[in-house]
């Protein structure tokens, strides 16, 4: 399937960026290993100015998805939700990465966002797994999409995000700027510790 055509997002929908030195951000030993990871899969990421880091130590129910522009080290933080195999228990934090075909959970690592393509989700993009620990993304069918179950008024009702099957579930009103800055050919960043 080629790429759709996605919409612009304007400058007054985008929320306030946080500076990177903020410890609310991103942790700086996180912050440490996504910059590793991006040196050490330079070759095969064509975009390195900005990145996505996912923060899966926090709970479901914090901004723990970062769009970080690498430039000025500024970054944008939103929900996100992880696997329900991350969580059969369903408290609102991830238990424990997988890359096993249907575990349903989140996986840890380096992916490259690839394509994007219309399917059950609507607007989606593929992510490639540049890890062991994250290999089998595209087989998985592992994605960025918008789901109802990220949306901030499950957290009103529930407490915490809804889950998904693995894939990077942002909220409905999220997925427009999360595809402008990310972009095809960037990397997301997965890991809890």
């Amino acid at each position: 399937m080629g790429a759709a055509a996605l919409p612009r997002v304007a400058a007054a929908q985008l929320p306030t960026i946080q500076p990177l030195a903020s410890r609310s951000v991103v942790r700086p030993e996180l912050l440490r290993r996504a910059l590793a990871a991006l040196q050490r899969h330079g070759s095969q990421i064509p975009h390195r100015d900005r990145i996505a880091i996912a923060d899966f130590s926090q709970p479901s129910a914090q901004p723990r998805f970062y769009l970080v522009d690498m430039a000025n080290g500024m970054a944008t933080t939103l929900l996100v939700a992880h696997g329900s195999g991350s969580d059969p228990a369903h408290t609102g934090y991830l238990q424990r990465f997988s890359n096993e075909e249907g575990s349903n959970a989140s996986s840890e690592g380096a992916f490259l966002a690839s394509d994007y393509y219309v399917g059950k989700h609507g607007r989606s993009q593929r992510l490639i797994g540049l890890d062991p620990t994250n290999s089998n993304a595209l087989s998985r069918a592992l994605v960025v999409h918008s789901a109802w179950y990220a949306n901030p008024d499950m957290l009103r009702t529930h407490g915490q995000l809804g889950r998904s099957q693995g894939c990077f579930a942002v909220s409905e009103a999220d997925l427009p700027q999360v595809f402008a800055r990310l972009g095809q050919g960037r990397m997301i960043y997965s890991a809890k510790a």
